[in-house]
C-alpha cells in the first residue's frame, strides 16, 4: 500500500512515525517552544534524526476548550517556521489546518500534506480543492464540532460503527471533490468528540478501521484519556503513549503521530521485531 504526496510516494513497508510540531502558545505539550522560525527549524532536525518519516506542523491549537485563531494569526505563525523546516529537512510536511487559506498557503510553501481534523466538514470543499489542486495527500480525521464544543458531542450508540461510518462520509466529500483515493489516509480521532471509554474502545478494535480500505493513523500521544487510566500528569504519559503505539503496531496502523519520536521509534521497532 501507498500514499500519494504531491510528486511522491509513501510506502507503508512499516509503521510510520508523523513527528509534532506545535507553533502555538497554548498546545497542551510543548505549546510556546518552537515559535521562533530557528528553533522550530532546529526541532525538525531533531524530530527526523529521532526517526520522523512525517512532520505535522500546526498553529492553531486543538485541544479540547482551545479558541480559535484567524486565518492571518494561524500564517503569521505558520509561513516563517515552514520555510525554515522546509530547506532543513527532506521528509513531507504535513500542515495541521481547517483553513483552506491557510492550507493553500502552505502547500504554496512546499508542505506536502494537508491534516484536516475536521475530515472536509468544516473546512468544506474549498479545502478539498485546494488538496486536489496540488496533489497533496489528506488525513481525514474524525471529529465533531470544534474544540471550544467538541466535549459536549460524545454521544453515540455505538462508537466504533459510528465514527466509521462519519469517516466514510469524509471519504465521500474527498472523492467527490476528485481527490485521487491514493492521497487519503484515515485517522479516527483519538481525543476528539471521545471519552476516555470511547478512545480506549476505539483502540481495542482499531483493527477495523482498516475495513475502510485506507491507511490509518492514530495520535494517542500524551493525550488527557491515558492520563485518565495512569494518573499522571501531560509531561509524565510517556509509558503511556508507548503502550497506546504499541497496540497500533500490532493492529497494523501505518502511521503514529507522537510528540517524542526518539522513544516511541524505539517502541515501535521492537513491536514489528516481535
Amino acid at each position: 500500500m501507498i500514499w500519494k504526496i504531491r510528486q511522491n510516494t509513501v510506502s507503508f513497508g512499516r509503521t510510520l512515525l508523523m513527528g509534532i510540531l506545535n507553533i502555538t502558545p497554548d498546545s497542551f505539550f510543548d505549546g510556546g517552544r518552537y515559535f521562533d522560525p530557528e528553533a522550530a527549524g532546529a526541532r525538525a532536525l531533531t524530530l527526523v534524526e529521532e526517526g520522523a518519516d512525517i512532520l505535522d506542523l500546526g498553529a492553531q491549537s486543538t485541544r479540547p476548550g482551545a479558541l480559535p485563531v484567524t486565518e492571518r494569526e494561524e500564517l503569521e505563525r505558520l509561513l516563517p517556521v515552514l520555510k525554515c523546516v522546509r530547506k532543513a529537512v527532506l521528509v513531507p510536511i504535513s500542515i495541521d489546518t481547517v483553513s483552506p487559506e491557510v492550507a493553500k498557503k502552505c502547500l504554496e510553501a512546499g508542505a506536502d500534506i494537508i491534516n484536516d481534523v475536521s475530515g472536509l466538514k468544516r473546512s468544506g470543499p474549498d479545502m478539498a480543492k485546494a488538496v486536489k489542486e496540488f496533489g497533496a495527500g489528506i488525513v481525514l480525521m474524525h471529529s465533531r464540532g470544534t474544540p471550544e464544543t467538541m466535549q459536549t458531542l460524545t454521544e453515540y450508540a455505538e462508537v466504533v460503527p459510528n465514527v466509521m461510518t462519519e469517516l466514510r462520509e469524509s471519504i465521500r466529500l474527498a472523492t467527490d471533490a476528485g481527490i485521487e483515493p491514493e492521497r487519503i489516509v484515515v485517522d479516527p480521532g483519538l481525543g476528539f468528540a471521545k471519552t476516555a471509554e470511547q478512545n480506549l474502545e476505539i483502540l481495542k478494535k482499531i483493527n477495523l478501521f482498516h475495513e475502510l480500505g485506507f491507511p490509518v493513523l492514530a495520535g494517542p500521544s500524551q493525550k488527557s484519556f491515558i492520563g485518565q487510566v495512569i494518573g499522571r500528569e501531560t509531561k509524565d504519559r510517556t509509558f503511556g503513549t508507548a503502550a497506546c503505539v504499541a497496540a497500533c503496531v500490532r493492529e497494523g496502523v501505518q502511521i503514529l503521530r507522537v510528540h517524542e519520536v526518539g522513544a516511541m521509534r524505539d517502541v515501535v521497532r521492537m513491536t514489528e521485531a516481535l
